[in-house]
Formats: C-alpha cells, structure tokens, sequence
C-alpha cells in the first residue's frame, strides 16, 4: 500500500474505537468543536475527551486552537476547539470505494457495445448497478409508496454505508458530503460525476423513489451530485405536505 510512517501512525490512532467515533464527529460538523461539545456527543467525560482528541492532534488527524466557539469575542480565555487538519493523509477517512470503480469499470470494458463509447458504457453501467442495489433495498425495507420526502429518508440510509455522507439540507434536498470516488474525481471529473449521478438516478429508480432526482451539483469539498424532489412532486413550498394539501382541494 505504500503508507509513509505518518499514515501508519494515523492509522494506529484511528484503530481506537471512541478516537474513530470522535473524529468522525468533528469530522462530519463542518465547524470547529470543544471538548465539552465533543464529550457530549459520545457520551464520555470531558478529561476522557482531551486526552483522546489530544491524541488525534499529535497524529496530524486533527488540529487544534484557542478561540470563542460563537466567533464573537470574549473577556477571559477561550476554549480550545479541535476540527479536521487541513493536510490529507494517505489512510482514506472518510471512506473511498476504489473497489466499486473498479467493478464498474471493468464491466464497461467488457460489456462495451458495437460504437458504444467507453464512457457512455460506463455510465450505463453505473446506472444498472444502482438500479440493482436500489431494487434490493427496497425488497429488504418494503417502504410500499414513496413520496419524496419518504424517499430521500430511505436513501440517506443506504448511501450512508456506500459512503456518500448523505445530510439532509432540507425535507427535499440530500446533500452528499463526500464522494467515495475522490481523488479519482479530481483527475477525471466529467467521468466520475456522470457515474455518480448515473449510479444514483438508478438506486433512486430502483428503490421505486420516482418523485427524487439525482442532479448534478458540484460544488468544492463534496459529491457533484445532489439528490432533491422532483418539481412535479411538491407544492408551492417545495414541500411533500404541501403537495397532499393541494391533492386534498382538488378532491
């Protein structure tokens, strides 16, 4: 694997059950947090929290500084918060699915149609691989009629273990945090976004979320593809409820 010595010892430090939780709780925060914040949202004490996050920071996962939390200044001396350090490390937090490229790629290649180009056979392929992951989870939930909001509820879950990091922005919009592609992403961009999106416009097909989209968004720092509800299948607000409301009038 070619881990230089500071990817081992991050990797040691991350062996730690609760150290793996804690980073993943800043990590996921997108702000700055204190021990106090931190030791709450695991359920430990704050001097367990300190020694464990002080731990991170020595193995370049976190950093860590002084300051008010709210960014409004104080009299007396401020906390310290830690968030993620901004150098990458080579052990991939969060997690990376080479392995799902490298399926889909290769049966590109080897299903790849007479004139059919070696991108287009790969997003086609994408797209029939998460039809199939979206037909199996539904098969297993059994979730009957989806509307969009249900929909998106169902895809948070089982995005979350193929490690997108799905975050509900709002009740009909899924923000994907992290792309598991990455860094291939930032190589061949227009490849990997057109099979993300592929990929999850067939789970959302598959899954039977027809009132979902997956519509391509990028933006710095997290997955080009975004997953919302469909214009048709909300009202005015942009909201499910609204859209039984109006059902309901027209009856």
């Amino acid at each position: 694997m070619g881990l230089d010595d500071a990817s081992l010892t991050s990797l040691a430090v991350l062996g730690d059950e609760l150290r793996r939780r804690m980073f993943d709780v800043i990590r996921r925060e997108h702000r700055p947090l204190t021990r106090e914040e931190v030791a709450a949202r695991v359920g430990i004490s704050r001097k367990l929290a300190a020694f464990h996050l002080d731990k991170l920071v020595a193995a370049g996962l976190l950093r860590s500084h002084y300051a008010s939390p709210s960014g409004i200044r104080k009299v007396g001396r401020h906390p310290k918060l830690y968030e993620p350090a901004a150098e990458a490390i080579e052990v991939s937090v969060p997690e990376r699915r080479f392995q799902l490229l490298a399926d889909l790629l290769a049966e590109a290649v080897l299903s790849e149609a007479p004139g059919e180009s070696a991108h287009d056979a790969a997003v086609r392929v994408a797209g029939e691989r998460g039809r199939n992951i979206g037909a199996a989870e539904r098969v297993r939930a059994r979730p009957g009629r989806l509307g969009a909001e249900r929909g998106l509820s169902l895809a948070i879950e089982s995005l979350d273990g193929l490690g997108f990091e799905p975050e509900r922005s709002t009740p009909t919009l899924v923000l994907l945090r992290n792309c598991p592609f990455h860094p291939l992403a930032a190589k061949t961009p227009e490849l990997v976004c057109d099979i993300n999106q592929a990929f999850l416009a067939g789970y959302l097909q598959g899954l039977g979320s027809d009132a979902t989209d997956a519509v391509l968004a990028p933006h710095p720092g997290r997955c080009c593809v975004e997953l919302r509800a469909r214009a048709s299948a909300t009202g005015g607000d942009g909201s499910e409820a609204a859209c039984d409301r109006r059902l309901e009038n027209q009856q």
